[in-house]
């Protein structure tokens, strides 16, 4: 990866006149911006279906794109919707923020009147999508029966046989749902050509994509379903231990994820065979990924399911290089990032060394008063990647009066911050002039925006993964400015001009 920068926003913060971003208009002309504003990178977060609490990074599976941004205008200009159809449904009224409930009771229908027009004019390209994705009729069977079921988490369902997939269950209720079970493998055909068409797009105006990828998948997935033999379940396939993470100075009683652990005996006898098929399918999404919480490879917190904190938790060994190795060899076409953030021991700084892959410096962690921090641009090497702060973070000028006044005493001192020049842009100005390889600073950043835009607070349910990108507020004036910071600090995309 050469010197370069890149912009944080998730398809859903999007601008579109239906409730929530999509792989539709607003995503071809961010494309557009991050061109002219001298940026290669556009960084998402998942892409997966969500599920309760409407979190990218619960999703329902780990190969799955996300019906809610399947473009309803696109699906007009091809003859499965009428225009009448969409503006007659109430998306919501905030252009602002996404309104998961009145989505979700909406966007299915919709797309069901496109499966209804589009199946048979398109089987023989449904068929060959399906030969291409193993995951694909196990996933559609998934979500056909978590409606059958009343979208209870699949450990729920009151039919054991099809829980746990035992006998013929699989195939009687594959014909019995046939309806929905098409609906979803519609869906998923209509999200990757779609999905397609805009990488192939922002490939060709030099603009990659890197996608964020997380360690686990959720327990309510057809990833665990279809494959309880890869996790940590007993006989009725009910998690013995969980994920999550220790208490520390920020959480008293930890967090408590809730996600099936990795079955890591099970998994290094077949060659790591789930993970290469896990990559291989991210790899069809992204060009980069970012290998979320990638100190659970060193060593993973394993909390006692049924426990309501992560308190009682023990530290277990995880694969580290076996697996890591096995990944970057396997994929020598797939550029990873690790997120290396959490409580770091030198086994896991020693297994980002060994892996050679680079880590992330957050810009909002660097700055504690109290003591040295390697987050600090002078301490970086150019094998890493700064960010002002990641989507669990609050936007910079918000930091700004959250922090402790110390902190942001320190940080004015430390970039020589000033009000000609602005707080955030100054934060920005460190970023970009650091020796890191590549930099990326969150949208809300560039514009400067406060809490209201936060994306996530960790910890915190509802509320999060709702904020949305205004359409008019990335304007010809901040583009120029964005690309001239740039190319000042050697960052454009754009050959060096005076």
């Amino acid at each position: 990866m050469k010197r370069s920068c890149g912009i944080l926003l998730s398809i859903s913060s999007l601008p579109s006149p239906y409730g929530i971003g999509s792989l539709g208009k607003s995503a071809y002309d961010f494309v557009d911006f991050l061109v002219e504003a001298g940026q290669s990178w556009w960084q998402m977060l998942p892409v997966g279906p969500t599920s309760y609490g409407d979190s990218p990074y619960q999703s329902f599976s780990t190969f799955a794109g996300n019906p809610y941004f399947v473009d309803l205008d696109m699906l007009c200009e091809d003859g499965l919707l009428t225009k009448g159809e969409i503006e007659s449904v109430d998306w919501g009224t905030d252009p602002l923020r996404v309104d998961y409930g009145k989505i979700y009771n909406s966007r299915f229908a919709i797309l069901k009147k496109a499966m209804d027009r589009g199946w048979e004019r398109d089987r023989d390209k449904v068929k060959a999508f399906e030969s291409e994705n193993f995951w694909l009729d196990d996933y559609a069977l998934f979500m056909a029966l978590k409606r059958r079921f009343g979208m209870k988490a699949w450990t729920e369902w009151e039919d054991e046989d099809i829980r746990l997939r035992r006998g013929d269950s699989v195939e009687r209720y594959r014909k019995l749902l046939d309806d929905d079970v098409r609906l979803f493998i519609y869906i998923q055909y209509l999200f990757f050509e779609q999905w397609n068409k805009l990488r192939t797009y922002a490939k060709k105006k030099g603009i990659g994509i890197i996608g964020d990828m997380p360690i686990y998948v959720a327990l309510d997935s057809a990833d665990v379903w279809a494959d309880p033999r890869s996790f940590q379940l007993d006989e009725k396939n009910v998690p013995k231990e969980v994920a999550g993470v220790p208490p520390d100075y920020f959480s008293a009683d930890g967090q408590l994820w809730g996600n099936p652990l990795y079955d890591w005996d099970a998994m290094k006898r077949d060659g790591y065979g789930w993970w290469i098929r896990r990559i291989d399918g991210a790899s069809k999404l992204y060009d980069v990924l970012r290998i979320d919480h990638f100190r659970g490879m060193e060593s993973y917190w394993a909390i006692p399911y049924g426990e309501t904190t992560a308190k009682n938790g023990r530290w277990v060994k995880g694969p580290g290089m076996d697996l890591v190795g096995v990944l970057t060899s396997w994929f020598r076409n797939v550029q990873f990032i690790a997120e290396d953030l959490g409580f770091l021991t030198p086994e896991v700084r020693q297994l980002l060394a060994d892996s050679g892959l680079p880590g992330m410096k957050v810009l909002e962690f660097a700055f504690d008063s109290r003591e040295p921090s390697n987050y600090l641009p002078h301490t970086y090497t150019e094998n890493c990647v700064c960010y002002v702060g990641t989507h669990d973070n609050t936007p910079i000028v918000a930091w700004e009066t959250e922090a402790a006044a110390e902190d942001v005493a320190f940080a004015r001192q430390y970039l020589g911050l000033n009000e000609a020049e602005g707080f955030h842009w100054g934060i920005l100005r460190g970023g970009l002039s650091s020796v890191a390889t590549l930099f990326v600073a969150q949208m809300q950043d560039y514009l400067g925006l406060g809490a209201e835009s936060r994306m996530n607070t960790p910890g915190i349910i509802g509320g999060n993964w709702q904020w949305r990108l205004g359409k008019d507020q990335i304007t010809e004036e901040l583009t120029k400015k964005i690309a001239e910071a740039a190319r000042i600090y050697g960052r454009s995309n754009k050959p060096w001009q005076v």
